[in-house]
Protein backbone atom coordinates (compact mmCIF):
# COMPACT_ATOMS: atom_id res chain seq x y z
CA UNK A 1 0.00 0.00 0.00
CA UNK A 2 2.49 2.61 1.13
CA UNK A 3 5.94 3.00 -0.32
CA UNK A 4 6.69 5.41 2.48
CA UNK A 5 5.08 7.93 4.83
CA UNK A 6 7.08 10.95 5.99
CA UNK A 7 6.24 13.45 8.70
CA UNK A 8 7.95 16.70 9.66
CA UNK A 9 8.70 17.56 13.30
CA UNK A 10 9.32 20.86 15.08
CA UNK A 11 11.76 19.01 17.35
CA UNK A 12 13.36 16.25 15.30
CA UNK A 13 15.30 14.76 18.23
CA UNK A 14 12.23 14.62 20.49
CA UNK A 15 10.08 12.99 17.81
CA UNK A 16 12.79 10.47 17.03
CA UNK A 17 12.99 9.53 20.73
CA UNK A 18 9.23 8.99 20.79
CA UNK A 19 9.15 6.65 17.81
CA UNK A 20 12.31 4.80 18.85
CA UNK A 21 10.76 4.23 22.29
CA UNK A 22 7.37 2.93 21.14
CA UNK A 23 8.27 1.09 17.92
CA UNK A 24 11.00 -1.09 19.42
CA UNK A 25 8.47 -3.21 21.41
CA UNK A 26 6.69 -3.92 18.11
CA UNK A 27 9.89 -5.30 16.63
CA UNK A 28 10.13 -2.32 14.27
CA UNK A 29 13.81 -1.51 13.98
CA UNK A 30 15.20 1.86 12.99
CA UNK A 31 16.86 1.47 9.60
CA UNK A 32 18.53 4.88 9.31
CA UNK A 33 19.27 7.97 11.36
CA UNK A 34 21.29 10.83 9.95
CA UNK A 35 21.39 14.59 9.77
CA UNK A 36 18.65 14.65 7.15
CA UNK A 37 16.05 12.19 8.49
CA UNK A 38 15.32 9.12 10.62
CA UNK A 39 13.70 6.05 9.12
CA UNK A 40 11.96 2.83 10.10
CA UNK A 41 11.65 1.27 6.62
CA UNK A 42 8.39 2.73 5.24
CA UNK A 43 8.01 5.39 7.97
CA UNK A 44 10.33 8.36 8.34
CA UNK A 45 10.58 11.76 9.97
CA UNK A 46 12.59 14.87 9.29
CA UNK A 47 12.93 18.34 10.77
CA UNK A 48 10.38 20.92 9.71
CA UNK A 49 11.61 23.87 7.67
CA UNK A 50 10.07 27.09 6.42
CA UNK A 51 9.19 25.39 3.15
CA UNK A 52 8.16 22.07 4.71
CA UNK A 53 6.14 22.81 7.85
CA UNK A 54 5.30 20.60 10.81
CA UNK A 55 2.97 17.65 10.25
CA UNK A 56 -0.11 17.92 12.45
CA UNK A 57 -3.22 15.89 13.24
CA UNK A 58 -2.13 12.71 11.48
CA UNK A 59 -3.14 9.31 12.82
CA UNK A 60 -0.68 6.55 11.94
CA UNK A 61 -1.19 2.92 12.98
CA UNK A 62 1.71 0.48 13.13
CA UNK A 63 1.57 -3.28 12.73
CA UNK A 64 1.51 -5.20 16.04
CA UNK A 65 2.21 -8.94 15.58
CA UNK A 66 -0.02 -9.75 18.57
CA UNK A 67 -2.20 -8.00 21.18
CA UNK A 68 0.69 -8.41 23.60
CA UNK A 69 2.89 -6.35 21.28
CA UNK A 70 0.26 -3.60 21.25
CA UNK A 71 0.24 -3.63 25.05
CA UNK A 72 4.04 -3.41 25.15
CA UNK A 73 3.94 -0.42 22.76
CA UNK A 74 1.49 1.42 25.03
CA UNK A 75 3.34 0.49 28.21
CA UNK A 76 6.70 1.65 26.82
CA UNK A 77 5.18 4.97 25.82
CA UNK A 78 3.26 5.74 29.00
CA UNK A 79 6.14 4.64 31.23
CA UNK A 80 8.40 7.05 29.32
CA UNK A 81 5.96 9.87 30.02
CA UNK A 82 4.12 10.04 26.72
CA UNK A 83 0.41 10.74 26.74
CA UNK A 84 -2.16 7.94 26.63
CA UNK A 85 -4.74 8.33 23.87
CA UNK A 86 -6.53 5.02 24.38
CA UNK A 87 -5.54 2.05 26.55
CA UNK A 88 -4.91 -1.36 24.94
CA UNK A 89 -8.05 -3.32 24.21
CA UNK A 90 -10.58 -4.52 21.63
CA UNK A 91 -12.17 -1.91 19.38
CA UNK A 92 -15.19 -3.76 17.92
CA UNK A 93 -16.35 -0.59 16.19
CA UNK A 94 -13.43 -1.09 13.78
CA UNK A 95 -13.65 -4.87 13.44
CA UNK A 96 -14.53 -8.03 15.32
CA UNK A 97 -10.88 -8.91 15.96
CA UNK A 98 -9.47 -5.35 16.10
CA UNK A 99 -7.12 -4.75 19.06
CA UNK A 100 -5.46 -1.37 19.42
CA UNK A 101 -3.50 0.88 21.73
CA UNK A 102 -3.06 4.62 21.23
CA UNK A 103 -0.55 7.31 22.21
CA UNK A 104 -0.02 10.99 21.43
CA UNK A 105 3.33 12.02 20.04
CA UNK A 106 4.86 14.63 22.30
CA UNK A 107 8.01 15.11 24.28
CA UNK A 108 7.47 13.94 27.89
CA UNK A 109 6.26 16.80 30.02
CA UNK A 110 6.96 19.33 27.25
CA UNK A 111 4.38 22.02 26.55
CA UNK A 112 4.26 21.98 22.72
CA UNK A 113 2.12 19.13 21.44
CA UNK A 114 2.93 17.96 17.94
CA UNK A 115 -0.66 16.84 17.51
CA UNK A 116 -0.14 13.46 15.84
CA UNK A 117 -1.43 10.20 17.24
CA UNK A 118 0.23 6.80 16.97
CA UNK A 119 -1.41 3.42 17.31
CA UNK A 120 -0.27 -0.17 17.55
CA UNK A 121 -2.88 -2.44 16.01
CA UNK A 122 -3.45 -6.16 15.65
CA UNK A 123 -6.22 -7.67 13.52
CA UNK A 124 -6.76 -10.42 10.98
CA UNK A 125 -5.94 -8.31 7.90
CA UNK A 126 -2.72 -6.67 9.00
CA UNK A 127 -0.52 -4.94 6.46
CA UNK A 128 2.02 -7.31 4.94
CA UNK A 129 5.50 -6.20 3.97
CA UNK A 130 5.45 -2.89 5.83
CA UNK A 131 5.28 -1.26 9.23
CA UNK A 132 2.40 1.18 8.59
CA UNK A 133 -0.94 -0.66 8.72
CA UNK A 134 -3.14 2.35 8.08
CA UNK A 135 -3.44 6.12 8.15
CA UNK A 136 -6.32 8.41 9.06
CA UNK A 137 -6.24 11.87 7.51
CA UNK A 138 -8.61 14.50 8.85
CA UNK A 139 -9.97 16.53 5.95
CA UNK A 140 -12.02 19.68 5.45
CA UNK A 141 -14.40 18.01 2.98
CA UNK A 142 -14.70 14.21 2.84
CA UNK A 143 -16.34 14.23 -0.61
CA UNK A 144 -13.59 16.42 -2.06
CA UNK A 145 -10.87 14.28 -0.51
CA UNK A 146 -12.54 11.14 -1.79
CA UNK A 147 -12.66 12.58 -5.33
CA UNK A 148 -8.93 13.25 -5.26
CA UNK A 149 -7.97 9.76 -4.12
CA UNK A 150 -10.49 8.17 -6.50
CA UNK A 151 -8.81 10.12 -9.31
CA UNK A 152 -5.35 8.74 -8.54
CA UNK A 153 -6.53 5.31 -7.38
CA UNK A 154 -5.90 3.42 -10.66
CA UNK A 155 -2.29 4.64 -10.69
CA UNK A 156 -1.57 4.36 -6.97
CA UNK A 157 -2.76 0.79 -6.45
CA UNK A 158 -5.84 1.85 -4.50
CA UNK A 159 -9.42 0.64 -4.51
CA UNK A 160 -12.39 2.17 -2.69
CA UNK A 161 -13.31 0.56 0.61
CA UNK A 162 -16.45 0.86 2.70
CA UNK A 163 -17.50 4.45 3.35
CA UNK A 164 -19.24 5.53 6.53
CA UNK A 165 -20.70 8.73 7.98
CA UNK A 166 -18.02 11.37 7.67
CA UNK A 167 -15.47 8.91 6.35
CA UNK A 168 -14.17 7.41 3.07
CA UNK A 169 -11.79 4.48 2.99
CA UNK A 170 -9.29 3.18 0.44
CA UNK A 171 -7.45 -0.12 0.42
CA UNK A 172 -4.36 -1.45 -1.26
CA UNK A 173 -3.31 -5.03 -1.73
CA UNK A 174 -2.47 -4.81 1.97
CA UNK A 175 -3.13 -1.90 4.31
CA UNK A 176 -5.55 1.00 4.12
CA UNK A 177 -6.09 4.67 4.74
CA UNK A 178 -9.15 6.74 5.50
CA UNK A 179 -10.13 10.36 5.06
CA UNK A 180 -12.34 11.51 7.91
CA UNK A 181 -14.22 14.71 8.70
CA UNK A 182 -12.36 17.06 11.00
CA UNK A 183 -12.66 20.70 11.99
CA UNK A 184 -8.90 21.05 11.54
CA UNK A 185 -7.47 18.93 8.70
CA UNK A 186 -4.30 16.89 8.81
CA UNK A 187 -1.50 19.11 7.56
CA UNK A 188 1.82 18.59 5.82
CA UNK A 189 2.09 14.82 5.66
CA UNK A 190 3.87 13.14 2.74
CA UNK A 191 2.43 9.85 1.44
CA UNK A 192 4.10 7.85 -1.34
CA UNK A 193 2.55 4.93 -3.20
CA UNK A 194 4.60 2.43 -5.22
CA UNK A 195 4.44 1.94 -8.99
CA UNK A 196 5.77 -0.90 -11.13
CA UNK A 197 6.98 1.30 -13.98
CA UNK A 198 7.70 4.89 -14.99
CA UNK A 199 4.60 5.04 -17.21
CA UNK A 200 2.35 4.58 -14.18
CA UNK A 201 4.11 7.46 -12.42
CA UNK A 202 3.49 9.70 -15.42
CA UNK A 203 -0.15 8.57 -15.70
CA UNK A 204 -0.74 9.41 -12.01
CA UNK A 205 0.62 12.90 -12.46
CA UNK A 206 -1.32 13.52 -15.69
CA UNK A 207 -4.61 12.28 -14.21
CA UNK A 208 -4.29 14.51 -11.15
CA UNK A 209 -3.20 17.65 -13.02
CA UNK A 210 -5.84 17.17 -15.73
CA UNK A 211 -8.47 16.96 -12.95
CA UNK A 212 -7.33 20.33 -11.61
CA UNK A 213 -5.10 19.25 -8.73
CA UNK A 214 -1.87 21.10 -8.07
CA UNK A 215 1.41 19.86 -9.46
CA UNK A 216 4.14 19.54 -6.82
CA UNK A 217 6.84 17.90 -8.93
CA UNK A 218 6.67 16.66 -12.51
CA UNK A 219 7.54 13.05 -13.40
CA UNK A 220 11.26 12.49 -13.49
CA UNK A 221 14.27 10.83 -11.92
CA UNK A 222 15.38 12.01 -8.49
CA UNK A 223 18.98 10.73 -8.25
CA UNK A 224 19.44 12.53 -4.93
CA UNK A 225 17.38 9.71 -3.41
CA UNK A 226 19.05 6.91 -5.35
CA UNK A 227 19.85 6.12 -9.00
CA UNK A 228 16.68 5.16 -10.86
CA UNK A 229 14.27 6.81 -8.38
CA UNK A 230 11.48 7.99 -10.71
CA UNK A 231 8.61 9.89 -9.10
CA UNK A 232 5.95 12.55 -9.45
CA UNK A 233 4.19 14.66 -6.82
CA UNK A 234 0.83 16.42 -6.50
CA UNK A 235 -1.04 18.07 -3.66
CA UNK A 236 -4.28 16.51 -2.45
CA UNK A 237 -7.45 18.47 -1.72
CA UNK A 238 -6.08 19.52 1.70
CA UNK A 239 -2.56 20.36 0.49
CA UNK A 240 -0.77 17.18 1.56
CA UNK A 241 2.08 16.00 -0.66
CA UNK A 242 1.20 12.76 -2.50
CA UNK A 243 3.77 10.85 -4.53
CA UNK A 244 3.84 7.82 -6.80
CA UNK A 245 7.31 6.31 -7.19
CA UNK A 246 9.02 3.59 -9.18
CA UNK A 247 12.37 2.67 -7.67
CA UNK A 248 13.60 0.93 -10.84
CA UNK A 249 15.24 -1.77 -8.77
CA UNK A 250 15.23 -5.23 -10.26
Amino acid sequence: MFDHVTIRASDRAASERFYATVLEPLGIVQTYSGADFAEWDDFSLAAATAGRPVTRRLHVAFVAPSPEHAEAFWRAGTEAGYRDDGAPGPRPQYGDDYYGAFLLERAPRAKPVVGNSAEAVHHGRLRRGGNVDHLWLRVADVAAARRFYATIAPHAGLRPGTDGPGRARFRGASGSFSVVAGEAPTAHVHIAFPAADDATVAAFHRAAVDAGYRDNGAPGERPEYHPGYYAAFVLDADGNNVEVVNHNRR
